[in-house]
């Protein structure tokens, strides 16, 4: 015997089941399933039958208003035709734009690169020209400081020779001494060991010579030496008979630095 069951909470869109005496259930009859199926497939007929009509009557509207006046003013639906037209040609003219801008993009980037270039470029042009005035006046007074060594050792080198050979037997002790004071290293040491028999001999004779030096030249040099030719003529007087006779002279003056002077330390005469 079968009975059917009821259920408050069950879905009611879902079919009702009946159930036998052990408890399975079972589909409801399969005529109820049909009829839902054709309900639903007529109302989706219905609706493609409605939207082909809407198409329809789109397409006719669209076709009167082709042959009506320009002037008619157009309805909501073709202002937002134009409208939508209007905004593609707009992003297709803003790509054109786009398109076209691209290639000048690096000129735009290489503005800037050529602005740097150029800055440091006059930066490395005004260091280069101050480096060069630098030197150019390091230089300069290089030269000047040469020039007024040189100057000072021929000075030095003419006074030498004058005090060597400028002799008067009435001062002659005064005259060495000069002499001495006036050189330093090898030639002190021999001159003033020759000195008392110099003077003697000077006595004797009566010598007196007057030196003057003509012309200084110098021939090397450092910060504290130097080598100087020097020429020089001198007059003689002395008992044996000479009387101011002028004689020319050629000596190569070795001098050195001692202290704040310039003092001779070698003599030789050249032929």
């Amino acid at each position: 015997m079968r009975f059917r069951k009821s259920d408050p909470a069950k879905d009611p869109a879902k079919p009702d089941v009946t159930t036998d005496a052990e408890g399975t259930e079972t589909a409801t009859d399969a005529t109820t399933a049909l009829t839902l199926a054709e309900a639903e497939a007529a109302a989706a007929e219905a609706t493609a039958a409605a939207a082909r009509a809407r198409a329809d009557e789109i397409r006719s509207r669209k076709q009167d208003a082709a042959g009506a006046d320009s002037t008619a003013e157009p309805t909501d639906t073709e202002v937002e035709s134009e409208s939508d037209s209007a905004a593609e040609e707009t992003e297709a003219g803003n790509a054109e734009d786009y398109e076209a801008a691209e290639p000048v993009q690096p000129q735009r980037r290489l503005g800037p690169a050529l602005r740097w270039a150029a800055a440091a470029l006059v930066v490395l042009l005004t260091g280069a020209l101050i480096t060069v005035s630098v030197l150019m006046v390091l230089q300069h007074r290089s030269v000047e400081d040469k020039q007024r060594q040189a100057a000072e050792y021929a000075a030095a080198a003419k006074q030498s020779v004058v005090t060597l050979m400028s002799l008067d037997f009435t001062s002659v002790d005064e005259d060495v001494q000069r002499i001495l004071d006036n050189s330093t290293g090898n030639f002190r040491k021999e001159f003033e060991a020759q000195a008392k028999d110099f003077a003697t001999v000077a006595k004797e004779s009566k010598v007196v010579t007057e030196a003057t030096a003509t012309a200084a030249a110098v021939e090397s040099m450092t910060d504290n030496d130097a080598v100087v030719l020097v020429t020089a003529t001198s007059t003689v007087s002395n008992t044996a008979g000479a009387q101011q006779e002028p004689r020319s002279w050629r000596l190569a003056v070795s001098l050195t630095r001692d202290g704040d002077q310039i003092k001779m330390s070698k003599v030789e005469f050249a032929p």
